[in-house]
């Protein structure tokens, strides 16, 4: 860890004097939340979000989305929000004679660069209906075919909302419509995919090798139509229908491609369950919860209908305990996604991960389906709504694995000479992490991070993961932001 810090001083003070613009043009005298809601709801920014921590919420900050963002009056819709980063990964060293691509890590590493910004369209329309849609530019999306980067404006996360709520002595009941573009993005849980983990836009920079249907594989590739309930602050439940944001509905996956492969596919009109039990009482409140999906996609999104597919049936369970009493605010969650993989049976013989035993990058399937198991659990604490940290622990395991779930093996058919960070050689995906972080908020629209991303394992090793030599803890990697909003 040290050569990775070695050297943070100068680079801190890059990213301060970078980030200045963002934290100024953030500074508002009455130190408000998310500009648009805040402006709507007239609220400091600790009353929806926990410790000022955002997008964290507090009980008042899911009780106004759960509303349809409705709570209020009307005011100006529109917010903006702006992330400067630097990333040091800890080895970029490959033995490999190919060396590693220019895209295999982060853009302009150990140089302070305006990462991403988004513009929110947000707030009230009627006393029933409200929401939120975002648009992101990414700086440094991807390489052209020169080797440069390029920047990409996508449409980001969606929830847009129809919601009327009934109260006599004995109930309380909110019942509403929720039409978004990413499973779980209109959950009001931490603990959910869409919220609970890697919050920071370009945080975990070296990359993790796999990640399932529910745990953000389908992000801004779908539309959804779902109804739900939510009983005497006690019972929530929820089913929504998912299918492919494409024709009519690409609006909602600008910046996905279908013709190019980087939009997934779904085959059939696609459910999803949510259910949560929670509690409240005091200073404190819980909440333990399940979710599933059962996403059928096609493997190659290009091809017409018939052509080979890929079943998914992933199941979650999650839960959260808040802390809030100022100067205090603790927030524990958890979340864990089992998910079942059917390949097609026509890809059942193609070449799978690389086989370090067998001596050979062209291992057929061991069979025609694989699970994949993600466990993830983040602690937080922040004081007086300033200064915080929080510990996340990443745990993904799985069977031995086809290239469909492994990501880039080891290419040996060119001598040895092309290589990715992302090879194999044990055909497991297995990784572990942890993952400090600690931030300060200086006004509440804006926070300054530092995070450490620690491998104890990358795909299925501690060591020689890559059959190059390149070990697991190479991948550890340094993260500072500046995150404003406006």
């Amino acid at each position: 860890m040290y050569s990775v810090l070695k050297g943070c001083g100068k680079t801190a003070a890059k990213l301060v004097a970078i980030a200045l613009p963002v934290l100024v043009a953030s500074y508002a005298p009455d130190t408000l939340a998310i500009p648009a809601f805040a402006r709507q709801t007239g609220q400091n920014c600790v009353a929806c979000h926990a410790g000022g921590q955002f997008p964290e919420l507090t009980p008042y900050g899911r009780l106004f989305k759960l509303t349809g963002y409705t709570i209020g009056e009307r005011n100006i819709p529109i917010s903006a929000m702006a992330v400067v980063t630097d990333t040091m990964v800890r080895s970029r060293n490959d033995p490999n004679p190919g060396g590693f691509a220019k895209g295999d890590f982060p853009a302009q590493n150990g140089t302070p660069i305006f990462n991403t910004a988004s513009i929110f369209l947000a707030g009230k329309v009627t006393d029933n209906i409200g929401g939120f849609a975002q648009w992101t530019v990414n700086q440094y999306d991807h390489l052209d075919g020169g080797g440069n980067w390029q920047s990409n404006t996508v449409s980001d996360n969606a929830d847009i909302r129809y919601v009327d709520r009934f109260i006599n002595a004995n109930n309380d009941v909110i019942v509403g419509l929720t039409f978004n573009n990413n499973p779980s993005v209109q959950d009001v849980w931490n603990s959910a995919p869409a919220w609970g983990f890697d919050l920071v836009p370009g945080s975990n920079p070296a990359g993790f090798p796999a990640k399932p249907q529910l745990g953000g594989a389908l992000a801004q590739q779908v539309v959804g139509l779902g109804a739900y309930a939510y009983w005497n602050k006690t019972v929530y439940a929820e089913l929504s229908v998912y299918r492919t944001a494409d024709k009519f509905w690409s609006f909602m996956s600008q910046g996905f491609d279908s013709t190019d492969g980087t939009r997934s596919r779904l085959v059939n009109n696609t459910p999803y369950a949510r259910i949560a039990l929670t509690k409240e009482w005091g200073a404190h409140n819980f909440m333990v919860g399940a979710m599933a999906m059962a996403p059928e996609v096609y493997n190659d999104p290009t091809q017409p209908p018939g052509s080979p597919t890929t079943k998914y049936r992933d199941i979650g369970i999650d839960a959260q305990y808040q802390y809030i009493l100022d100067p205090h605010t603790v927030t524990a969650q958890f979340s864990y996604i089992n998910e079942r993989i059917h390949y097609d049976p026509s890809v059942a013989g193609m070449p799978g991960a690389y086989d370090s035993l067998m001596g050979t990058a062209s291992q057929p399937l061991t069979n025609t389906t694989d699970r994949l198991n993600l466990f993830r659990a983040k602690a937080s604490y922040v004081y007086r709504a300033k200064y915080g940290g929080s510990l996340s622990y990443y745990n993904l395991s799985g069977s031995y694995n086809s290239l469909n779930q492994m990501g880039i093996p080891g290419d040996l058919t060119a001598g040895g000479l092309n290589n990715s960070v992302s090879s194999n050689v044990t055909g497991k995906p297995d990784t572990v992490a942890w993952i400090p972080e600690v931030f300060w908020i200086p006004v509440q629209n804006a926070r300054v991070g530092m995070q450490y991303s620690m491998f104890t394992k990358y795909q299925g090793a501690k060591n020689n993961y890559d059959g190059w030599g390149r070990n697991a803890k190479d991948n550890d990697a340094l993260f500072l932001y500046v995150w404003g909003a406006y």
